[in-house]
């Protein structure tokens, strides 16, 4: 068992044994019993992949360590190249179509994928010695090392490589080339933010497998007027106090895709500022659906005279024809203080909070720092 545990921590001995086997172990110091060889040790103790003999009850138990032995890794389907593609509303709500010119990999023509010239073969890569891998050695502590395996960097995990000479003059061995290409994408009419456009077979190919797909993901812009939420719309629209009180037939909107929507309020009705209206079927296209449209909130708000405007009109006459001002609240409060106008953004509400203190927190810690508490047990 002891021999047994020192080829396992150790990370020198761990690699000559899968290398050499137990010789090599053996021809660097290795030791167990003096009635019983390290290798039989060994072999008995971790099963050697069989079952464990003359250890009693436990006979046919197998205990297999796996060290990751090296081996070329299966080959699938190349990687996904994903882009982010910037649209606007009007392009969600009006569709298009865009030509783009690309640049993928490409299996080379000339020596099919192998990276060869001719019939060169590769050889076994010195670093690793055809194991696709190396251990490398990383501190996780005072005086303690980790040890754990990376990808051989000479042969990327093939445990092979080819000389130079022996390279393909076209690929330069890599066993690929660029390829220029024009693709197009449709941006279909509905289509949300961060939704994928996928090109199947568009993207880079390694040999071996098929070529990976190129995935546009869109990414809406925001919008000044319109704000969306599934199919529907939202805008804000400012009226005059005049259509207001006396009503208006105008183009309210205008919509993503240049069209004028007329809307005449009620007889009669008089707006307060922050109404909403909705507009039926005047919102985004449904995907697939383009027929299909949601609705279009309105939010009216009353928009006031500047000052002016009040310049230029008889205050009195103005006066008389306006509803009349409030006067002061009854019964009169006993005490009335004068305050200051000053205007203000209401961005500033709440900046006081900052400055507040919770007397609490001071009585929490009151005992250590040498205050007595609230309370006394009796």
């Amino acid at each position: 068992m002891a021999a047994a545990y020192e080829i396992l921590v150790d990370a020198e001995r761990r690699e000559t044994y899968d290398l050499h086997g137990m010789e090599g172990v053996a021809g660097r110091g290795g030791r167990g019993p003096a009635d019983m060889d390290a290798a039989d040790l060994f072999a008995q103790f971790f099963g050697g992949g069989g079952p464990m003999g003359g250890m009693g009850g436990m006979g046919g138990m197998n205990f297999e360590f796996d060290f990751g032995a090296g081996g070329k890794p299966g080959r699938r389907k190349s990687q996904d190249s994903v882009i982010n593609y910037d649209v606007t509303l009007e392009d969600l709500y009006n569709g298009k179509s865009v030509k783009m010119n690309m640049e993928r990999e490409v299996v080379c023509e000339t020596c099919k994928g192998s990276g060869a010239k001719g019939n060169a073969k590769p050889k076994k890569c010195a670093k690793c010695e055809g194991k696709g891998w190396t251990f490398i050695h990383s501190q996780v502590g005072p005086s303690q090392l980790a040890t754990s395996r990376a990808q051989c960097s000479d042969c990327e995990g093939e445990g092979e490589k080819l000389r130079e000479k022996d390279r393909c003059k076209k690929c330069k061995g890599e066993t690929t080339v660029k390829e220029k290409t024009r693709q197009e994408i449709q941006v279909e009419r509905g289509m949300m933010d961060k939704q994928r456009i996928v090109l199947a077979g568009a993207g880079d190919q390694e040999p071996g497998g098929p070529p990976g797909d190129v995935i546009f993901v869109l990414k809406a812009a925001h919008h000044e007027s319109f704000e969306r939420s599934g199919i529907d719309l939202l805008t804000t629209v400012k009226i005059t106090l005049s259509e207001a009180l006396l009503g208006f037939s105008r183009i309210l909107v205008t919509h993503l895709d240049g069209r004028g929507v007329a809307v005449a309020s009620p007889p009669g009705k008089i707006i307060t500022s922050g109404e909403t209206i909705v507009l039926r079927g005047e919102g985004m296209p449904t995907y697939k659906r383009p027929d299909q449209k949601g609705d279009l909130y309105v939010v009216l708000e009353v928009e006031m005279p500047d000052d002016q405007w009040l310049k230029t009109i008889d205050r009195k006459a103005l006066e008389k024809i306006l509803p009349p001002k409030k006067s002061d609240v009854e019964p009169r409060p006993a005490v009335v203080d004068d305050a200051q106008y000053e205007e203000c953004d209401i961005a500033d509400f709440g900046d006081g909070d900052d400055e507040w203190e919770d007397d609490e927190e001071d009585d929490e810690f009151g005992d250590e720092m040498g205050g007595e508490p609230d309370c006394r047990p009796q």
